[in-house]
């Protein structure tokens, strides 16, 4: 940063201290814009600078321009960690939210702590990051409400200690939406999964059998159970991916594995080999990806189309091939493709890389 704009920045905070509110606002709006217009090449002391100066402040301009503050810098990953820190612990939710929501700078204790002495609004904000731990979510399900529980379960970044599942389970007995919600996760443990279905009512349970595969079996043998047999009878409706693999792994050696070929595998009905296509080109577990096509939510399956550059028009195939097996209504299709259209490719592509990581981290062997 050149000598005149750090000359600039320490005269800007000596006038600060006589200066009005609004005249404050406008000295951060003009810090901020110069800030984001030299941020690739500033160095740890003028970041730590603008941080102090904009710390300065902002600690008295009114909610609106802490709010325009929050929006502006809350997407900017190498924002001034002090100044990230004081939004996201404000009170006012507009402007707490959108750094909450979307800032690379906060960690887990910051998060948590928010959860602990915020309110509702605070965490639902949190929930909608792009990756929730499983520190964040227990904080979460702990604390939340109903709302702040559905908003999670819909995140499909956010990962869930098997603690956190167990009290997911607790808490949605009685409440269809939110059973449906826990038992549709691909990640629940079996044990829960069983516990969840035979206690749910028998719509829920007919909705987890036709839309979850693992599901499936675990209804049967919780009916079974509840009704007094001793042996459960497991049907699984597995899909044998052997020929698929080959293929695909084909195509990727010949180059020819992209967008081009997951739309004429979805709309000649080759379901296996879409379902691969998609987990060769994420770097996904086949299983994962065969749970995210099998199931009645298409979030996570939307989720992996658009990280691997799917159009709308293959996005459309994709869920055609749903339909035509019976998972997903085909009066739902628009719906969805309108919620796929609405999905950013980098937000995609961050919540596959931590699908990716989470998969990776549970296959390793225990040292």
């Amino acid at each position: 940063m050149m000598g005149a704009e750090a000359t600039f920045l320490r005269e800007i905070e000596d006038a600060a201290w006589s200066a009005s509110a609004s005249r404050r606002g406008e000295m951060v709006r003009k810090v901020t814009d110069l800030f984001l217009d030299r941020s690739d090449e500033l160095t740890a002391d003028d970041l730590s600078l603008f941080d102090d100066v904009i710390v300065r402040l902002a600690a008295k301009i009114e909610t609106h321009a802490r709010a325009l503050l929050a929006r502006r810098l809350a997407p900017v990953r190498s924002a001034p960690p002090q100044v990230i820190r004081m939004l996201a612990y404000d009170y006012a939710i507009e402007v707490a939210g959108p750094v909450l929501s979307q800032s690379a700078g906060l960690d887990d204790k910051i998060l948590v702590e928010i959860a602990y002495t915020r309110g509702r609004e605070h965490m639902l904000a949190i929930s909608h990051r792009a990756s929730l731990s499983e520190a964040v979510t227990d904080a979460l399900i702990e604390l939340g409400d109903r709302g702040v529980l559905l908003s999670v379960l819909d995140n499909y970044g956010a990962s869930f200690s098997d603690d956190g599942f167990s009290v997911l389970v607790g808490r949605s007995e009685g409440d269809d939406v939110l059973a449906e919600l826990v038992g549709l996760r691909p990640e629940i443990p079996s044990d829960l999964l069983t516990v969840l279905v035979a206690k749910a009512s028998q719509r829920v349970r007919a909705k987890l059998e036709a839309s979850h595969p693992r599901a499936k079996a675990e209804v049967r043998r919780a009916v079974a159970e509840a009704a007094g047999r001793v042996e459960a009878q497991w049907i699984s409706a597995s899909v044998d991916y052997t020929g698929a693999e080959a293929s695909i792994e084909s195509l990727r050696r010949a180059g020819q594995l992209n967008e081009g070929a997951i739309a004429a595998f979805a709309k000649n009905g080759a379901y296996a080999e879409t379902v691969a296509a998609l987990a060769a080109m994420c770097d996904l577990p086949l299983q994962f990806v065969g749970q995210a096509m099998a199931r009645d939510r298409s979030e996570a399956l939307m989720v992996i189309a658009k990280a691997v550059g799917a159009s709308w028009s293959t996005a459309q195939e994709i869920l055609m091939l749903r339909a035509r097996k019976g998972i997903i209504p085909s009066g739902e299709i628009l719906q969805r493709l309108a919620r796929f259209e609405r999905l950013q490719t980098g937000t995609a592509r961050e919540i596959v890389r931590v699908y990716r990581d989470r998969a990776r981290s549970k296959a390793a062997p225990a040292i």
